[in-house]
């Protein structure tokens, strides 16, 4: 792949007054300089937390490694970070997540290391990755664990310095509670994914949204009254099946978790086997967390025209390998992030953003108002396992809840809603057990 980048890894002179870094083109700052500020509207919450970190710099003489997925949201985190104090460095945690014109401004305009570009090959991306590990960070913040795992192969010498991590996806703590499992955990990490306040809003409303948004970015198609297969019914396909149904698709979700096959049966989805889908579906999207959902057996049953995509953090959910075995000829770019796979002369089956995050890589991710209390519960996480640490406990924590409360109750405030409290009455009565009918 060539790419035309503005480079200065470690060993390579900076320009003048700026971060070492290696984004496309510093000439797209002021492009993303609008993006970061246009999200930074609809994100009261963590500009309050911006506000305060400015003051008290909570995160002095730090240093922060994150990768995530580099947007506009993402931004007003590192923003904050920084306010409070952290030497900050940003990578990517996809190579198509990345909004180029968001890196540049990053750069010129916040004086922040990013290594990150859109389209980047694997080589370039666990390049940049080794970089935040060698910026020997005390704290991480991980989208998918890959800081992580690096810290627990090829670079344990230095996972003695971490005080703490914190991972932003379900893909991601899936791959930490393996480890604790395992007893190979070198570090506490702390789960944000399994916030409240993260994936009841983020992963249900954020990735149902824009889930969406990608596929009709990518296709062009009317999503009413095709039949739209949905593999996972966690808070993503919950929430993408929702938004689907919302815009008139007829809903099919596959599962493996019988709980959650019987909650998408009576919130009104047609449910059966991913065998039993493949002939019927249009398009098809995957929100798992695991590998090879869709395989060669399932595209073998697709009808010709079939759109298939991932929305899980991995590219593996989708078996792209066995698809190219199978395909006689592979047409590439049929339109912008859409490959088309012929499985004979008269059958087609596209594959959306080869197979990666369609929510990032074909649009624009979660909007700032579902991100704002995320990267919140990231910003008060950071302070809070800094003033513990060496207290936490290697080991998966929970965000604690009074950071949760505090983040819910700030995020109606700054949508001017009002709650009840209880009496002291209702306190008594909730904290005994004597009183009965």
């Amino acid at each position: 792949m060539t790419l035309t980048i503005t480079s200065t890894m470690p060993g390579k002179s900076a320009p003048e007054n700026l971060p070492p870094h290696d984004v496309r083109d510093l000439s797209m700052a002021d492009s993303g300089r609008k993006r970061v500020y246009w999200a930074d509207i609809d994100m009261p919450v963590l500009r309050k937390i911006r506000e305060r970190f400015e003051k008290e710099k909570p995160l002095a003489g730090r240093r922060m490694s994150a990768c995530l997925h580099v947007t506009a949201e993402t931004a007003n985190l590192m923003r904050t970070l920084k306010a409070g104090g952290a030497d900050l460095i940003l990578c990517a945690s996809n190579p198509l997540s990345t909004q180029d014109d968001v890196a540049a401004s990053l750069v010129r305009d916040f004086g922040i290391c990013v290594y990150a570009i859109k389209g980047e090959d694997n080589e370039t991306y666990y390049k940049h990755i080794e970089t935040a590990i060698r910026h020997r960070p005390s704290v991480t913040m991980d989208d998918g664990a890959d800081l992580v795992h690096g810290l627990h192969s090829e670079f344990v010498e230095f996972a003695g310095d971490i005080v703490v991590s914190m991972e932003e996806t379900t893909t991601g703590v899936i791959r930490l509670r393996a480890l604790e499992l395992q007893g190979k955990l070198k570090f506490p990490v702390v789960a944000i994914n399994d916030a409240q306040t993260k994936n009841l809003f983020d992963n249900r409303y954020g990735t149902g949204q824009s889930t969406v948004d990608g596929i009709i970015r990518a296709t062009d198609i009317l999503v009413a009254g095709r039949n739209f297969v949905i593999a996972g019914y966690g808070w993503c396909g919950k929430g993408f099946a929702m938004r689907a149904r919302g815009m008139g698709a007829n809903v099919i979700v596959t599962e493996v978790n019988p709980i959650r096959a019987i909650e998408a049966r009576m919130d009104g989805f047609q449910v059966m086997p991913m065998a039993d889908a493949a002939p019927i579906g249009d398009v098809f999207c995957t929100l798992t967390g695991d590998m090879h959902v869709i395989r060669p057996e399932h595209f073998a049953r697709m009808k010709d025209g079939a759109i298939v995509c991932n929305s899980g953090h991995f590219d593996i959910e989708i078996d792209l390998k066995g698809l190219g075995k199978m395909a006689h000829r592979v047409e590439r770019g049929v339109r912008p992030l859409v490959d088309a796979y012929y499985l004979d002369e008269n059958r087609r089956v596209f594959i959306l953003a080869e197979g990666r995050l369609v929510n990032l890589s074909a649009a624009h991710g979660h909007p700032a108002s579902v991100m704002d209390m995320s990267f919140a519960t990231q910003a008060l996480t950071a302070e809070y396992a800094i003033k513990n640490a060496g207290k936490l406990e290697v080991h998966v924590h929970r965000v604690p809840a009074h950071i949760e409360d505090f983040i819910s109750r700030l995020k109606l405030e700054t949508m001017g809603i009002a709650i009840d409290t209880l009496t002291p009455e209702q306190e008594k009565y909730l904290a005994s057990w004597e009183m009965g009918t």
